[in-house]
């Protein structure tokens, strides 16, 4: 069995009991480990999602590089008591325990580890009209007794819930690392000042009203984001990063590179052709 503790705020402790374990983490996350003898626990990249099955692997990889929550993952297999330890870039570490059947909506870059207990998917909020994030988001949901997530946070965290209130939250997209409950409105507010650049650069929140109940985990740094729509050439947020937002053919050719390595696995494809020996055989074309 798997515990997932913080230490110190900025490190992720995970105890093994017994062994027989599987845990998914950021790639290159691992910063230490101790075990009674030998090492017995074993690192692995994960090619194409966390899923059994090769097809809804390589069906979520396509969907998570075209949506631009791709995150590479290693499976680190624990074959007895052990106890190792996770960061990234010395941010802050929030674990959260899931019930089974809950769901923690969360960005693919504030996820740090989860157990195999938890379900890894993207759903589509289709609300990235005007900040960069929003369109999609990742999922985790557990499907077991031990479903642990660890997120990371830029700064302490903030946690804003209206479960028991009934109370208007407001979020900037920007800023919000996770949230577990109903999924947010899309509240835009634009003007003619817009248009001149003199608008306050809070033109597009996350609501969550009363009917809409959530637990919300926010970070004091805001993501780099937004679009430019100021004839003086401001912008609602601030700009994105290049990397942040893949034009429809690098997402091609990321979509190329997957349907090569499916067809490794699948066919015995070298992969020069989008993996299709494999997938034709597969399909029976």
């Amino acid at each position: 069995m798997l515990k997932l503790e913080t230490v110190n705020e900025l490190t992720l402790k995970v105890t093994s009991q017994g062994g027989g374990d599987v845990l998914f983490t950021k790639a290159g996350s691992f910063i230490c480990g101790e075990c009674y003898g030998g090492k017995n626990y074993q690192f692995e990249k994960v090619l194409l999602g966390p899923q059994g099955n090769p097809l809804q692997a390589a069906l979520g990889q396509l969907g998570r590089r075209f949506t631009g929550e791709n995150l590479p993952l290693m499976k680190v297999t624990n074959r007895g008591d052990n106890i190792t330890y996770y960061a990234n870039e010395a941010q802050h570490v929030v674990v959260y325990n899931l019930r089974q059947g809950e769901t923690i909506s969360v960005e693919s870059e504030n996820i740090l580890a989860f157990t195999s207990d938890c379900k890894y998917s993207v759903r589509f909020l289709a609300q990235g009209v005007v900040s960069q994030k929003g369109l999609a988001t990742s999922t985790l949901t557990g499907v077991g007794p031990n479903a642990q997530v660890a997120v990371l946070v830029d700064g302490n965290p903030i946690v804003l819930s209206n479960m028991q209130n009934g109370s208007t939250i407001e979020v900037d997209p920007d800023a919000v690392v996770c949230w577990i409950g109903a999924d947010p409105g899309f509240k835009l507010d634009l003007s003619w000042k817009n248009l001149i650049g003199q608008a306050s650069g809070e033109s597009y929140m996350y609501e969550w009203t009363g009917s809409k109940t959530a637990t919300v985990i926010i970070q004091p740094l805001e993501r780099e984001s937004g679009v430019n729509i100021g004839m003086d050439g401001g912008s609602s947020g601030q700009r994105a990063q290049a990397q942040q937002n893949q034009s429809l053919g690098g997402a091609a050719q990321s979509v190329q590179g997957t349907l090569g390595q499916l067809g490794n696995m699948l066919g015995g494809g070298n992969g020069n052709n989008h993996g299709g020996g494999g997938i034709g055989g597969l399909f029976g074309l």
